[in-house]
């Protein structure tokens, strides 16, 4: 039996798009490593114990994780949380393309309203819990895969977009960036419909 943790990043960021990061680990999984800080929900962990997990998760054999990401402009058009149910939709199919896993051997577990395409959804042991990066370890596995490949992107970001010092706030909306916006203007990197907001 496996466990399968699903859960996004950048919701209510400003620019930059939404990730799902999704996380297969067997049953009773636990990792127990001195070396490494206490597994917790991404936003809980500092920037260095994130990438320190990040790098426990790609390098355990028994781990398997993807991620995907959906841009401003889908966002805009369909909302965020088709966005982010149509990201976490396309990790799962990349989780399971390079896993070969058996899926009625699975217990599918979602954060907060994160929710599979219909006909996944509805044929999978699939279950959507309020939290669950608090209280499963493969969604706190999978907030963390989520949270550091988007942040690695918004850092890469920065040197198309040095104005706005993307690589500090990540795209959400701190006085810093709403200056900078203030200032140049939005780009095609930034959620229109969040800043007339």
């Amino acid at each position: 039996m496996y466990t399968i943790g699903i859960d996004e990043a950048g919701r209510g960021a400003l620019a930059g798009p939404i990730s799902v990061g999704v996380v297969l680990i067997p049953k009773g999984f636990y990792p127990r490593l001195s070396s490494l800080p206490k597994l917790r929900d991404s936003k809980k962990l500092s920037a260095k114990q994130r990438a320190l997990w990040f790098n426990y998760i790609k390098n355990d054999k028994r781990i398997v994780y993807a991620t995907a990401r959906v841009y401003p402009r889908t966002i805009e058009r369909i909302n965020i949380s088709n966005s982010a149910n149509l990201a976490a939709s396309r990790a799962f199919e990349r989780l399971i393309k390079n896993s070969h896993i058996n899926l009625r051997n699975v217990n599918i577990f979602l954060d907060g309203g994160l929710y599979l395409g219909l006909k996944i959804h509805k044929r999978l042991n699939t279950k959507t819990v309020i939290r669950g990066d608090e209280k499963i370890v493969a969604v706190k596995l999978a907030s963390i895969a989520a949270k550091v490949t988007r942040d690695d992107y918004m850092i890469k970001l920065q040197k198309k977009y040095p104005m706005y010092s993307l690589a500090r706030h990540k795209g959400y909306g701190t006085s810093l960036h709403f200056n900078s916006i203030g200032k140049y203007g939005p780009k095609k990197i930034h959620r229109l419909t969040y800043l007339k907001k």
